[in-house]
């Protein structure tokens, strides 16, 4: 049975499902910072997903980043799985610009973080909401 991991849970907010993934918010408003998670069980490694699930998740990856990417005017778009904390396998896809706090080094470890208000959020949420195709569910509010 699928759970999400509890850093992961405890660092994001939940924005909603793909087909595959569902889709975290860093609690980070310094960068647009998003994570997938497929919901699979006990998986920390692409090879693990199923041919269908891997070509999926890729799909929903390459989906977002380019939403993201127009959505948030980024320079370039950081697309990665990382777990070396957190073992459940995610994807980290982070809107970059050159004006940015920690430009052109990595986001994370830099500084503390910067949680984003309530407003800040449903702003993301409504930029998203226009965007994002009908194969994605907005997580109950």
């Amino acid at each position: 049975m699928f759970a999400l991991d509890p850093r992961l849970q405890q660092d994001t907010q939940l924005v909603g499902d793909f087909p595959l993934c569902s889709l975290l918010l860093m609690n980070e408003s310094r960068y647009p910072w998003f994570i997938l998670v497929p919901r699979r069980a006990e998986v920390s490694e692409l090879f693990q997903l199923d041919g269908e699930d891997q070509q999926q998740l890729w799909r929903e990856t390459t989906a977002l980043a380019e939403t993201l990417k127009d959505a948030f005017s980024a320079d370039k778009m950081n697309v990665a799985t990382l777990g070396n904390v957190v073992g459940q396998l995610h994807m980290h896809v982070i809107v970059r610009r050159r004006e940015d706090a920690a430009w052109p080094a990595p986001v994370w470890g830099k500084f503390a973080p910067e949680p984003y208000s309530a407003e800040q959020v449903e702003a993301i949420r409504s930029r998203l909401g226009l965007v994002l195709g009908n194969d994605f569910r907005f997580a109950e509010e």
